[in-house]
Order: structure tokens, then sequence, then C-alpha cells
């Protein structure tokens, strides 16, 4: 039987179902080929020669191929449809060949489909092909830009800046967009102004709002009410006045929908619809892909093909009408530079099937399909049609105007069906209006903006001081009118807003940055390497991922510039069209690239820091309010503060350490981590402080005499900014005495690495016993009998070898090469249990979410980083060789990165 490759089981699974017992249908999984993590993968002596090893996950896997080979000389590559795909192809036949499992009499050919249907599957098989070559050397030519930038930039980064991971050809160019975006943040100086909105009534009794454009006769900009008391005599310069109704103008408008989805733009609308991250998203995309339910997830293409539009243009005409459908297809052309990775969109595979019709039991993939299958629908659809009015109200002097605006939506077309989501929040000009004459009286509609008022006044504990006889209600963020119709609120200018996942990979198509299969792995790796830290859907960078930044871009700005990261992906994708030698390219990006590593070599760490102290200094020392020196330590007072790196990044620290140990992070004064005097007890200076494990409190300062000084984290649930010296006192009088056990010995709560425990020991017992308790209150307040009876049942269930297996969460059933696949629940969160690999699931991800698919991709992901042989040491420890086994491991673990750019 002719022998077919895939790379993922589940994906094998669907398609030896297409294909039926004619075939034998394998899996790769994923790459069985890489660089070794070590010096001399990349030649760049010999022609970049490139050194590839087999995995030792993989190893099993090929030679399953290579066995089913024994009994077919016919094999089919039918990995992914896309570069990376194209390359485990050529790496699975490159493997085979040096087993000598491919002979000259066997028949290799290559086939691909851009959706896992039988039509699909069974089309491809018609229409086999050779191994693009081209793809193949676009993939070798990335894969060893990565290794150089990494294993050679690497290195330079652990010796100049302790704590400093890594650096990726396109990971450090997106760090960058992150850190300059915060920078431009804390560099902004928000500018006042004001705007005036008055309540109307027509005189059949409706309201509608207007704001003021027009004052003195001279149309208002932005700023021209700059302050407090221009903003009041606008106010009185409106309510003083008789208002009509100047012009009233309807004209017609209309809204085209958005293209259907490609890997960029889904990742954006997962990001601002359900929060999603860039890979939960392509995870979740990748199940519905290997199920059948939707086209291939990894393209920059938006075109659909023909059959696909007609499926959709007659599944709107029956459940919508045949009203919603235009009378021609709509056609989107691709903008995409890469032309050979422009597949068609991503879109269902059956547009008859909503998300209810698939019965989806996980919610991520469940989400993902309604968002794709509603977005192509969308797309061949009828544009939506409105009517947009504009008044404009004037006074009979014409000093002063408002205008009021609002929109009907005459026929809603394909917003019957979606919407694209923004980034930032818009003015709302959506309104309706009433029915509003030109020429009628426009009457202030008497009290009806008192609760914005009120709401407004909300946001400020300061007065303005009126100097009037009270006609005006005053507080710091608004100012109304006697008769309440009439309100000026304070705003002030904004920063740029912080990226999220969907504006970071917008920003990065926009620049020509990376392509749409690498987002998802940039931005992860990011935040891996604790560069990044992702709050409330925004990515914040950290001060290691600002050190790293500042110091490329002073001693390898060429490699993080935006326009060279661009140039050199186009480049790429001329190699993928065959129009550019690859090591023409590689020998090109070397010669210089090596000349700027051999520059940096000789730098000692106090060189290097010097340039980043100066490079940072507008952002380290900003001008204080009183004038003095900035750089002046503002505890001891004599000291002059220093940029200093750490293993937990960078930090601002007093030159007169170790007399004065004043820290504070690199964001500046009362960012998150600066440390502050709660106040003094006994004659000691009780500190908050932040630690490489979050905030603590320290009683005193380390002297030679006292070098570790009392300290105690804050519990979980403890806000550093809600602490004062009680509390403070509190946690450093800990371990807390509960009383005396009825059966000997005292009772003691207190907080450890895992949380809230009781310990005690009984006269009888070799070692005290350890209770966790789960409310972190109740180490202060845990009574006698609570107590003694959490320590009975712990007495009762000890733990450590004698204690009662763990049940498992959920059982999942058995690993393919035998042995149960479990959900437990473990101390750090809930993991995945294999044999001996225990797989943490990504964040987000619930354990009724897990498939058996997502499981073996996270064990093996878990097996090829090492997990799996974490007892071999212990089984040979009496054995010389094996002994060499950890120091070997541990030289792998600091070489370079995998191939994230």
């Amino acid at each position: 039987m002719p022998v077919v490759v895939v790379e993922s089981p589940a994906k094998a699974k669907t398609i030896n179902k297409y294909l039926g017992s004619d075939y034998t249908v394998l899996a790769s999984y994923g790459h069985v080929r890489d660089l070794p993590p070590k010096d001399g993968s990349v030649d760049t002596e010999n022609g970049f020669e490139m050194k590839w090893e087999i995995g030792n996950d993989s190893r099993k896997h090929v030679a399953a191929i290579a066995e089913a080979l024994k009994t077919d000389d016919t094999l089919i590559l039918a990995t992914d449809p896309d570069r990376e795909g194209e390359a485990i192809s050529w790496h699975l036949k490159e493997a085979l060949t040096k087993r000598r499992s491919i002979k000259k009499s066997t028949h290799v050919s290559r086939v691909t489909f851009n959706a896992i249907t039988k039509a699909a599957v069974t089309e491809a098989m018609k229409n086999p092909r050779d191994i693009d070559a081209p793809l193949v050397e676009a993939y070798l030519a990335r894969r060893a830009l990565d290794y150089l930038v990494g294993f050679n930039l690497s290195p330079v980064l652990w010796r100049k800046l302790p704590g400093a991971r890594s650096a990726g050809r396109v990971q450090s160019v997106c760090l960058r967009l992150i850190v300059e975006r915060e920078m431009e943040i804390e560099a902004f100086n928000p500018r006042e102004y004001w705007q005036v909105k008055v309540q109307l009534s027509t005189p059949r009794g409706q309201s509608y709002e207007a704001r003021l454009t027009t004052l003195a006769g001279k149309k208002l900009d932005k700023f021209d009410l700059a302050n407090a008391t221009q903003a009041e005599m606008a106010v009185q310069a409106v309510s003083s006045r008789a208002l009509s109704v100047a012009s009233v103008e309807a004209k017609p408008a209309s809204r085209n929908p958005s293209a259907p989805f490609m890997t960029s733009t889904l990742q954006q609308e997962a990001s601002r619809k359900f929060g999603m991250g860039a890979r939960q998203a392509m995870n979740a995309a990748q199940r519905l892909y290997e199920a059948g339910y939707i086209t291939y997830m990894r393209t920059d293409g938006i075109d659909m093909a023909p059959e696909a539009v007609t499926a959709c243009r007659d599944a709107i005409k029956d459940r919508f009408g045949a009203e919603y459908v235009p009378s021609n297809p709509r056609i989107y052309k691709n903008k995409a530079k890469n032309a050979q990775e422009a597949h068609e969109c991503i879109r269902p595979t059956d547009m008859t099937k909503d998300a209810s019709a698939l019965k989806l039991t996980e919610d991520d993939q469940r989400k993902l399909y309604d968002l794709i299958w509603k977005r192509t629908l969308a797309c061949q659809m009828e544009g939506a049609r409105f009517e947009r009015t504009t008044v404009e109200i004037a006074s009979e002097d014409g000093q002063v105007g408002l205008r009021a605006t609002g929109q009907v939506v005459v026929f809603d077309g394909f917003l019957k069906v979606y919407e694209e989501g923004r980034d930032e929040p818009v003015e709302d000009d959506d309104k309706r209006l009433p029915q509003i004459m030109q020429g009628e009286p426009a009457k202030f509609a008497a009290g009806s903006l008192q609760g914005a008022y009120d709401k407004a006044g909300e946001k400020t504990d300061s007065v303005i001081e009126s100097g009037d006889t009270g006609a005006m209600q005053k507080n710091g963020a608004a100012i109304l009118s006697s008769n309440g119709a009439i309100l000026a609120l304070q705003s002030h200018t904004q920063p740029p807003p912080r990226y999220t996942e969907a504006t970071l990979v917008k920003r990065m198509e926009e620049l020509g940055i990376g392509r749409p299969s690498t987002y998802a792995s940039v931005i992860t790796t990011i935040q891996d390497r604790e560069y990044v830290r992702k709050e409330q859907n925004r990515l914040f960078p950290e001060d290691k991922g600002r050190i790293v930044t500042i110091f490329l871009l002073n001693f390898f700005k060429r490699y993080v510039e935006y326009d060279f990261t661009a140039a050199l992906e186009d480049e790429l994708d001329q190699v993928s069209a065959g129009d550019e030698d690859y090591k023409e390219l590689l020998a090109k990006f070397w010669r210089d690239f090596s000349a700027a590593i051999s520059e940096t070599s000789d730098l000692r760490i106090s060189e290097v820091l010097d340039v980043l102290d100066e490079a940072l200094a507008p952002q380290l020392y900003p001008p204080r309010e009183d004038g003095t020196d900035p750089r002046i330590c503002p505890k001891c007072g004599v000291g002059q503060l220093h940029l200093k790196t750490s293993r937990t990044g960078g930090f601002v620290g007093c030159g007169n350490y170790p007399e004065c140990t004043y820290t504070r992070p690199i964001a500046g004064e009362g960012a998150e981590g600066d440390e502050r005097l709660l106040g003094e007890d006994a004659g000691d200076e009780i500190w908050l402080k932040a630690g490489r494990f979050g905030p603590y409190v320290q009683r005193g300062e380390p002297t030679p005499e006292n070098k570790k000084p009392p300290r105690a984290s804050l519990p979980r649930g403890w806000n550093k900014d809600d602490m004062d010296l009680a509390k403070a006192l509190t946690l450093l009088s800990l371990p807390r005495e509960v009383g005396e056990h009825p059966e000997g010995g005292v009772i003691k709560a207190n907080f450890g690495r895992f949380g809230p425990y009781l310990m005690h020991q009984l006269p009888d017992e070799e070692k005290p016993v350890y209770a966790n308790i789960k409310d972190p209150n109740d180490v202060f307040e845990i009574g006698m009998n609570r107590a003694v009876e959490v320590l009975a049942e712990k007495r009762a269930n000890p733990g450590g070898r004698g204690r009662t297996a763990a049940k498992p969460l959920r059982e999942l059933g058995d690993h393919p090469d035998g042995g149960a696949i479990n959900v437990m629940e473990g101390r750090y969160g809930p993991y995945i249990k294999y044999e001996k690999i225990n797989a943490t699931l990504p964040k987000g991800v619930e354990p009724d979410q897990v498939t058996m698919e997502m499981a073996l991709e996270l064990i093996n992901e878990k097996a090829s980083k090492g997990g799996k042989k974490k007892a071999a040491p212990k089984k040979a420890a009496a054995k010389k060789p094996a002994a060499k086994k950890p120091a070997a491991k541990k030289t792998t673990k600091k070489a370079a990165p995998k191939s994230d750019e």
C-alpha cells in the first residue's frame, strides 16, 4: 500500500478515513530534523553547509515510516501546503534516503490540499508533484539566519548583560516595537482641552445632543478651549442665546464588508473579540483544520475558490434571503508580498454549517469557527446602507454654532451577520436623531445633563473656584450651566496605547516584519523569555526587555532596524520565488554580522552599562520637582545613581553600595517594585521592597553583623499599594503561635513557598508536620479547634510515599505507543501526565478543553525538551559514560535557541 505521511496523528486519522484501506497514513509529528544547538551546525567557512540531526523523539516515527516502506515503494508526502510543510517533506525524504529506506525504485511524490475534505484530498492525490526546491531553499535560508543570529548574538547578551537569555532575528525587532511604545508613553505630556455639549429639544418634546463648534463667530479647534476659564465663558455664551436650526442635511452612505480572514487578521480579530493570544488562536485553528472544518490556517491570501464563492452565496440566500446577495460576487485582491504563501483565505469547508451544526465541545474552537463562518459569509453579502444626518444649530447673531450628527441604518446588509472589531474605541456618531425641521427653535432641555456632570465630578478631587454668583456648578472635571442643559467637560490628550497582540501583529504586518506563520511563535517567545508581560490584554516591556533593546540599538542597530528586517524578508521571498541564490544572501548577511559581533567581543560589562546608562538617561533620571540633581540617591543623599544589571533584569542602584542599598526599577520612581519606607519600629526602619519572587517587607538594612535582616513576603491577595507599618509588623511577627496542642507542642501558623500553612510537632514525632491551609487570613485568625482538626487530617493522610494516588481530573485515553494519558491537578495548576512526562497546560486552557490531539502535541513538545529523560541519570549513576550526560545537556541548554525568528 502507498505510504502517505502527514504531520499530526489527528490529521492522519482524518485523511485515512477518506483514503480508506488502500493507503497507509502515518504521522511525522512535525519536523523530524533540526540543527544541533552547538557550534558548527551552520558551517560559514564551507558554503553554509548545514548539519541536521534527527530528534530523539522523531527516531521512532521515522523508523515507523521506514518500516512501512519495506512493503511498498511508493511514498506520498502530504505535509502542510506552506514553506514549513515543504521543509518537513524535504527533511523526511533526506532522512529516509540516508537510512536507505528510499531506493532507486521508490516513487516519491508531494501532494498538497488546502482543506482536509474528501474532495480536496482525492483531487490532490490525482495531481502529485516534486518537492518545491526554491521553497525549501527559502526555509534553509531562514533557518540558517535564525541560527547565525541566535547562536552568535545570544552569547554576547549572556556575557554583557547578565539575565538576558537570547535574541532572535524577528523577535528582537518585535521587542523593540513594544519598548519604544512604552518609552513614548513615559515621555508623553498630556495637554488639557475642554469640550462643550448641549442637550436640546424639538418643539415636539424630543431631545437630542449637540456639541459646540463655533464661538465668537470663529470655528473652534480642539485646543481653543484650553482651560476652565475659557470653558466657563463658552458655557455662558451658549446659555445666554436663543438657538434655532440653521440646516438639516441627510446624505446616503454605505459600508462594504471586510475581506475574509488570513492568518494575521484572524489573530487580530480573535484577540479583539475574545482576548485570545496569537498562539491560542492558532492552536484552535489547527484543530479545526485537522478535523476538516476549515481551510488551511497559515496563509496570507484573501482570495476564495470559485466553488466556495458560489457555495457562500447560496448559503446567504437560503439563510437571509436574496436581497442580501449582491448581483456580482465580491473579488478580493491579495496584497501580500510573499506570493508563494498566498493560498486561499481561511474559510469553512462547508458554508451551510454554523458552529451549532458542528456541535464543537471545545470553547476556543467553537468561538473561532463561529468567527470564521460569520466573516466568510459577510464578505460575500450586500453592503450596509445608512442615512447620515447633520444638523447645524446657530444663534441669531451668528456668534454661537452647534452641530448634531446621527445615523440611521436603512439596510443592514452584512452587518446582520458580522462587524469587524476595533483596536481602540472611537467617538460614537451612530446615534439616531429625532425628526428635526430647518428653522424651528432649538430649546434647552433643562436639567438633562446633571447626571453626566455628577459622574464627571467623581473623577477629580480638585475644585475650580468660581468668581461669579454661583450660577454654574463647577468641579475639576466639568462645568454645568444653571439650567442643567449645557456641560463643559475637561479632557486631556492621551498617550499612544500599549500594543495588544492584535495591534502588534497589525503593526508588524504593516512594516513587513516576519510572516503570518511566524507571528504567534515570535510573540509567545518574547513573553516566555520574560522580556514582555501581558496584563489585561496589553503588552508591557519588562526591565530585562528594555535593557536588551537598548543594547541592540547601540551595538547592533542595523539588525533591529525595521527597514533592514523588512528588506531581508523581501530577499527571502525572492529566494522562494527562485529569483535569488540563498547562499549568496547568507554570505552577504554573515560578512557584516560577524564583523559586528567581533567589535563587541572586547567590550567590558562596565563599558556596556555606561553606554546604556547614557542612552536611557532621559527615562532613568527625569527632572525632579524640587530642582535637585536627579542622579543623587534619594535615600543616602550622597551616592550617584547608576544603571546596574542582575539575573532578573536591569535596575537603578546607588553607587554608594554597600553602605546604601537603595534600588528602584528602570521604569522610574513609583513604578512597580519601587522600595518604600513604611515607618520605624524599635529603632529599625521598616521597608517595602521588590524581590525576585515579588514584594516583601524588611526590618532594617543589611549590616556586616546582620547580613540577612528579617523579611517576609506579601501573601497572595495582598496589594503592595495598601501596605502600611501595621501590616508590615504583622507579617514580620510571623510565625504566629496559635496555641498549645492538647497532646503537647505549640501549633504555629505562617506563610511558606507554597502558601499558608500550620506547623506542629508532637513529643514522640521525629520531625514537624506541615498542613496547608487555603485562606491566607487563617494565618492570623485560625483558632485552636480548627487547627487541631486540620493537623489531624494531615496526620491521617501524611503524604510522601504512603499517600494515596491522586485522582485524575480527566482520563483522555491511551497514548498511540501505549500508556494512559490523564489531566491532573498540580500544585502550580493542571497538567497532562503520561508515564514520566508532565506537560503544563497553556495559559487560558481549562482541563475540560483538552483533547487527545492537544495532549499529544504538548507531550511531544515537553519530551523534545528533555522531559522524558528526567530519570535517566539515576539509572545510569554507576556507569561512567552516563555521568557525562548531564554536563552535555547543560551545554546544549545554553546554546542557541530554536528557530523563532
